[in-house]
């Protein structure tokens, strides 16, 4: 399960982009300004072993949260969900 209370929250994610894995699974949480200078909150997953930038796009699923702090939970909660879904592409048993 990810929890990342105490590990990074919308200050960090603020300023940098987030990545982290669980079992198979990586994920990236990041900033995004759209042309309208609205916010938004960014969630990726995409499978082990390459990073972000080298793994293809379509291996990669986005969703977009508000950027709240409501939102980051949502996005963290949506994390979990993704690895529960998919368990068998990440290559681990659920538990």
């Amino acid at each position: 399960m990810i929890d990342l209370h105490g590990q990074a929250g919308l200050p960090y994610v603020n300023r940098n982009a987030y990545t982290g894995s669980c079992q198979g699974m990586r994920y990236r949480l990041q900033k995004k300004v759209k042309e309208e200078g609205e916010t938004s909150l960014e969630a990726v997953t995409y499978p082990e072993p390459y990073s972000y930038e080298m793994t293809d796009e379509k291996e990669k699923t986005f969703r977009e949260f508000p950027f709240t702090q409501e939102g980051f939970e949502q996005a963290v909660a949506w994390l979990n969900e993704e690895y529960e879904r998919q368990a068998k592409r990440w290559g681990q048993v659920s538990k």
